[in-house]
């Protein structure tokens, strides 16, 4: 048995000769579904978000951060 891969109620990006504009109601239906979507979203999904900021910040200036945590390292053994 094949199944067909495109559902029935996909969104479609063609305007079919209409205005390329979305429509109020569109825009509600959006509004309407994302507020839907971030409702489950707790306490972890915006510590995970912040580890992904940082994660990034920190890639983007491996040397530099390496070097800051070297010396933190080595002025902490110097303190102690």
């Amino acid at each position: 048995m094949k199944s067909n891969a495109i559902s029935p109620g996909s969104w479609s990006t063609a305007s079919f000769g209409g205005s390329p504009d979305t429509s109020p109601v569109e825009l509600s239906s959006l509004g309407d579904h994302l507020g839907l979507c971030k409702n489950p979203r707790g306490h972890l999904f915006a510590l995970r978000c912040a580890a992904e900021t940082l994660r990034g910040f920190m890639l983007a200036r491996l040397v530099t951060t390496s070097v800051v945590i070297v010396l933190l390292i080595g002025l902490a053994t110097m303190v102690v």
